[in-house]
């Protein structure tokens, strides 16, 4: 298997599901290329998720599908095992700890990855008709569109009425997976739209809302930054000393204090 292979598999996964969470063993992962399991992990398309709740117990030459158990022990870490109740030789049968580890990929952590490897600011809009998921504003070299994923069977990138099936558009270059710009550019500059007409503005609003979203997680962190700093003060004394601030964007301090509370 290619790391591409690898990656065009847990994406058919994640469109076979509509986009909801897929999960992977660490034993299937053991089997796909290393480099490719350490990309898909640093680039978040494998996240960590919850141990497995059953698993196929090596007690026997049977096999057979059995709950996890897991206790916790003072001075060494937590134990798991499966109870045989089908042979009175076997009873318990110690699980490794690796063998219940489990990650788990969705279309969320797709658009994740899609967003950073173009450099976008990931939009806050709410899923459209069609399965579609907004992922932000991209640019080509003429316009600017909001670039989609589509969930439903075959992941693709879809811009205005035009798709590109997002595993042809994906390579594996020094270790990370990257997609192909020039692709992309090319089909946010020829894609159109139900109404070419309304294209420059919605583009225009749709940015205007994303820096705007943007400025107000700037004001969250720097409240929260405020409230290690100087606790206790009121929320309004908060507001003010970020309106003194080039993050304040020139918005006075009432605005502020709606804003940058999450």
């Amino acid at each position: 298997m290619t790391p591409q292979a690898a990656l065009t598999e847990l994406l058919g996964r994640v469109g076979a599901r509509l986009g909801e969470s897929v999960t992977v063993s660490t034993e299937e992962l053991n089997q796909w290329p290393t480099v490719a399991v350490a990309a898909l992990k640093s680039q978040g398309l494998l996240l960590k998720a919850r141990p497995a709740k059953s698993v196929d117990c090596p007690g026997c030459e049977q096999e057979c599908n059995m709950p996890v158990h897991t206790v916790a022990r003072a001075n060494a870490p937590a134990a798991s095992f499966v109870v045989c109740d089908k042979r009175s030789d076997i009873n318990r049968v110690a699980i490794p700890a690796a063998r219940l580890a489990l990650w788990r990929c969705d279309a969320k952590a797709v658009c994740g990855f899609v967003a950073a490897s173009l450099g976008l600011q990931q939009t806050t809009v709410q899923q459209s008709e069609g399965r579609l998921l907004p992922i932000g504003m991209a640019r080509g070299n003429k316009r600017t569109q909001m670039l989609c994923l589509r969930v439903q069977g075959q992941l693709a990138l879809v811009v205005g009425a035009d798709a590109i099936p997002l595993a042809d558009v994906v390579a594996f270059e020094n270790g990370s997976f990257t997609l192909n710009h020039a692709v992309i550019r090319q089909t946010v500059d020829a894609a159109t739209t139900a109404d070419s007409r309304h294209t420059p503005s919605t583009a225009k609003r749709e940015a205007r809302k994303i820096d705007t979203q943007a400025m107000y997680v700037a004001w969250q962190k720097a409240y929260r930054a405020l409230l290690k700093k100087s606790p206790g003060k009121s929320d309004v004394w908060y507001s003010q000393q970020i309106a003194k601030t080039t993050i304040a964007q020139g918005r006075d301090a009432s605005t502020i204090k709606k804003n940058m509370i999450s």
